[in-house]
């Protein structure tokens, strides 16, 4: 098994894997987007040159804290922070520790290249294994739940990981 960095011709792959684990699918041109706007945060893990699991990631918008989110209330920052929009592992491969060594490196390029403060995603309130890797491997906490955020009416959990910057 390998993980990597997605190329360009991994996508068709990748695609196939999202049909075939997720009710959210996206067009080709959406993974070509992230492809190419954040080459660094895309992964996919691989065996015998087929792609069983990836990761879709991109950075956010850099926004504005709140004062009173501040120790210093007169002080404002913009704070780049990454976020997963997709990851999908197989079923045939899944409790193999894919989606975790696709989560870290993932991670791992927001923090050191794009100098992230934290991670965000959303996952539905009825993935309970989602959830645990999530929560309980991971270290994400809860931030809000989103009321019928996904197209068939469920509410997604908000997660968000707070990176340690150096």
């Amino acid at each position: 098994m390998n993980i990597r960095q997605a190329r360009v011709e991994d996508l068709p792959g990748m695609q196939a894997c999202n049909l075939h684990n997720l009710p959210e699918n996206y067009t080709m041109k959406y993974y070509l987007y992230h492809a190419l706007t954040w080459p660094s945060l895309s992964y996919v893990a691989e065996e015998n040159g087929r792609i069983v699991g990836y990761i879709l990631a991109k950075m956010s918008v850099p926004y504005l804290i709140e004062p009173e989110e501040h120790d210093n209330p007169e002080k404002t920052e913009q704070v780049p922070h990454g976020h997963v929009t997709s990851i999908s592992v197989l079923r045939s491969y899944r409790r193999l520790g894919l989606a975790k060594k696709l989560m870290l490196q993932s991670q791992e390029a927001m923090s050191t290249i794009y100098r992230a403060a934290y991670v965000s995603l959303h996952v539905r309130k009825s993935n309970r294994a989602a959830l645990s890797l999530y929560r309980d491997t991971l270290g994400f906490t809860v931030k809000s739940i989103e009321e019928k955020y996904y197209a068939d009416g469920e509410d997604a959990y908000a997660m968000q990981l707070t990176f340690n910057q150096p």
